[in-house]
């Protein structure tokens, strides 16, 4: 071996060692490791970086993580004067392949433990000269760990993800799990087979709604890395370090469309849209550059599950259930144009059209709610417009209650404080002009998210404004109080300064669990203590019964 290259190589593999050792304390050291995690190290880049002023003045750089664009986190080391001897010859014939063969041998071991590496590796080395670079790169593949993982994935499938609750994964096999399915050693990149698996566990999980949520990141991330790193880079040159610019490849230099790839992008695609509707719709538009005719359809029309269009007598009306979007156009403003438009999307959501939809509205009419906080989009305007004609409460109500569904959103908005769940305009609108709605209202405070939610925190003042504080009107006040934030916000309005409202307040708090009771008071005096210091101040009967609410909190 050339004298240059065993200096450089000694060198190299001295500091790997030392960072590999400290490396493998640490990884020695976690706790609760996922049985899906074959291994934690998977690259490693080894690196010379011309210097500022020459090159020869460079460092050489050492990264155990692939590295993010956007930072440095290499190990930094000085090299001897052995680098002006280097050449791109010796280094691709001499030192590359020694470098590799040492990292093979360690891979191949379990000399660092069994979690060091995983079942595959990469190998990279970048060589800075004046006006050019050298870079080299090499696959490593541990067979016997691979086809180890695949038993433990179908294990861990037939075990945790098939059976019936209560059996779950552990929240740290969550990551892994979303990982493996987009990974083609692992899976076949079908939709078919990859979806009855995300089912499965989606509806294990619709009970532990947090958890939910965090396996619907988890996969939806998994599948944004595909697309980004395995499939898009085929097709197309990422322009940037950030966003969805791709520019498609010159014909020569991509390879051939492969069908089944293509599907399961789609496939792709529309999981993603579920929660980040702008990347689908990019994605499904760099799909019909490829050629895609589903692409376009899902573009242009949808799924094709639905008819797209609609025109009757006094609307018009499109849909797209992919971009869960329904588009409005009232050609007359009468009481039976939005009757005939709310047929229209009962109709759809029936049929099973996204209920978390945003809908597009040309209408010479623009009524809103006296709600503080609601957006002012189509699809309120949509729904105040409709409230204006007491004829369609009755049908309104039909709506929210199809619509109505827990920890599912409106997409009128980018999600905000101000998204809500589906039927919220429609169920806030009955809830203020019609007593007969009482229940829908209550039914709506029971169902909604609190945790998530927030704009149902201004409607009980709208509703006071509405109707002010009757006795009879206690329990639907109450629960529009416990559908509010659980931060309990002081309702200005709201004053119990009457026996009968007392009274009443007592009678629907008394069945209540504590907390509840809590919140209310904390919505209506401000918290226990001011509640305390109105019942000292009250004059009787208002005192008796403000005594008794007292009395429930202690």
């Amino acid at each position: 071996m050339n004298q240059a290259v065993d200096a450089f190589l000694n060198k190299v593999w001295k500091e790997i060692t030392t960072i590999y050792a400290k490396e493998s304390k640490r990884i020695n050291e976690f706790k609760d490791q996922s049985r899906l995690q074959a291994g934690v190290n998977r690259y490693l880049r080894v690196a010379w970086r011309k210097g500022k002023f020459t090159w020869a003045e460079g460092k050489i750089h050492i990264d155990v993580y692939e590295p993010l664009s956007w930072t440095d986190s290499s190990y930094k080391f000085e090299a001897d004067t052995y680098v002006t001897e280097l050449t791109d010859e010796i280094l691709t014939e001499e030192f590359f392949p020694a470098l590799c063969g040492f990292v093979d041998g360690l891979f191949r071991s379990e000399e660092l433990g069994p979690r060091f590496f995983d079942y595959k590796f990469e190998v990279v080395f970048e060589f800075e000269w004046e006006k050019s670079k050298l870079i080299l790169n090499q696959q490593l593949f541990n067979d016997p760990k691979l086809i180890q993982l695949q038993k433990t994935l179908d294990h861990f499938i037939q075990t945790k993800i098939l059976p019936d609750l209560p059996v779950l994964p552990g929240e740290n096999d969550m990551f892994f799990f979303a990982r493996h399915l987009v990974n083609p050693d692992l899976m076949k990149q079908e939709a078919e087979e990859i979806d009855s698996l995300i089912r499965r566990l989606s509806d294990k999980l619709n009970k532990n709604q947090e958890r939910k949520n965090n396996w619907i990141r988890e996969y939806t991330t998994a599948f944004n890395s595909w697309a980004r790193d395995h499939f898009l880079p085929q097709h197309f040159t990422h322009s940037g370090n950030y966003g969805n610019e791709w520019i498609l490849k010159e014909e020569p230099i991509h390879p051939t469309v492969d069908d089944g790839e293509l599907d399961f992008f789609l496939y792709v695609a529309l999981q993603i849209g579920f929660i980040d509707p702008e990347t689908r719709q990019k994605y499904l538009e760099l799909a019909v550059q490829l050629g895609s005719k589903q692409a376009a359809d899902y573009l242009r029309i949808g799924s094709g599950l639905f008819a797209s269009t609609y025109r009757g007598e006094r609307v018009e009306a499109r849909n797209n259930d992919v971009a869960q979007t329904i588009e409005i156009r009232i050609l007359s403003e009468e009481e039976a144009a939005y009757g005939e438009a709310l047929d229209y999307i009962i109709n759809l959501l029936r049929q099973g059209f996204p209920k978390e939809y945003n809908l597009k509205l040309k209408s010479s009419q623009k009524y809103f709610l006296p709600v503080k906080k609601l957006a002012k989009s189509k699809l309120h305007q949509f729904f105040a417009n409709a409230l204006s004609y007491p004829n369609l409460f009755p049908k309104l109500a039909e709506y929210a209650d199809t619509a109505m569904e827990e920890f599912a959103w409106y997409r009128d908005v980018e999600p905000s404080e101000k998204s809500v769940m589906p039927g919220t305009y429609a169920v806030m609108g009955l809830g203020l002009y019609s007593e007969a709605y009482f229940p829908l209202v209550c039914r709506y405070m029971e169902l909604v998210d609190t945790e998530h939610q927030l704009v149902q925190d201004g409607y009980a003042e709208a509703f006071i404004e509405a109707h002010g504080v009757k006795a009879e009107h206690m329990p639907v006040i109450v629960s529009i109080l416990l559908g509010g934030n659980e931060e309990g916000r002081l309702v200005k309005n709201l004053t119990i300064d009457r026996p009968e409202l007392a009274k009443a307040l007592f009678e629907a708090l008394k069945d209540k669990e504590n907390y509840e009771r809590e919140l209310v008071v904390c919505r209506i005096f401000g918290n226990v203590k001011k509640l305390s210091g109105a019942a000292r101040k009250a004059q009787p009967p208002l005192k008796e019964g403000l005594e008794q609410l007292l009395a429930l909190q202690m």
